[in-house]
């Protein structure tokens, strides 16, 4: 079976190498929408206006020292007592009066018991209303962003993009590990259009906005 299996692969890389309008990957022409046209404060009112369609909630602050009163509020308007951060993040935005739990490789139950995942971001597309995780530093690892009900996002207006390939442009410049895209909290619909959260990862998302 092994040695059928490696003929048939053979024959398909010598047809694929064989064609002759095989073109390098670099030289595919990207005839596609590449860089957007509106503005910085135009991208901005179109992303939240995608997060609030998407029934997300937005904290608007101007300063990183607000970050922390932000992530409070919206701990408390959820009504929740604890929240978990990756180890790299950083300590003068940990909200207060709550219990801050540190990832140091907690399990899949440990975690599911946990009801706020607390994280930054690496950018957000306004077109789409998607925010981007890169899975290092204090993004935290896949699995902490997946199993609490909760997730509160920190992201700079700096990383708002008005498209995808200019978001994953600058993505590409700093990071090629594994990433996540979050449109809004997790949900999907049956057949008779009955919509259900969180099947695929939080039910609740909350973003702070800030700079």
């Amino acid at each position: 079976m092994s040695t059928a299996r490696e003929e048939i692969l053979g024959r398909i890389r010598a047809a694929v190498d064989a064609a002759p309008d095989r073109v390098p990957y670099a030289q595919v022409p990207r005839e596609y929408y590449r860089k957007g046209s509106l503005n910085r404060e135009a991208c901005l009112h179109l992303l939240k206006d995608r997060l609030l369609d998407y029934d997300s909630e937005i904290f608007e602050v101007q300063s990183e020292a607000e970050i922390s009163g932000a992530v409070t509020a919206a701990l408390q308007k959820a009504g929740e007592r604890n929240v978990l951060v990756a180890e790299a993040f950083p300590k003068a935005w940990l909200p207060s009066g709550v219990d801050v739990v540190v990832d140091a490789a907690l399990t899949t139950e440990q975690l599911d018991r946990l009801g706020t995942v607390l994280t930054t971001c690496e950018a957000a597309v306004a077109s789409t209303g998607t925010i981007i995780l890169v899975h290092e530093g204090a993004q935290g690892r896949r699995t902490i962003t997946l199993l609490p009900d909760h997730h509160i996002c920190v992201l700079s207006r700096t990383q708002v993009f008005e498209g995808v390939p200019e978001a994953l442009a600058a993505i590409n410049a700093s990071s090629r590990k594994a990433i996540t895209t979050i449109s809004g909290p997790s949900a999907t619909s049956d057949i008779e259009m009955t919509r259900i959260r969180g099947v695929h990862g939080p039910r609740r998302l909350s973003v702070v906005l800030y700079g």
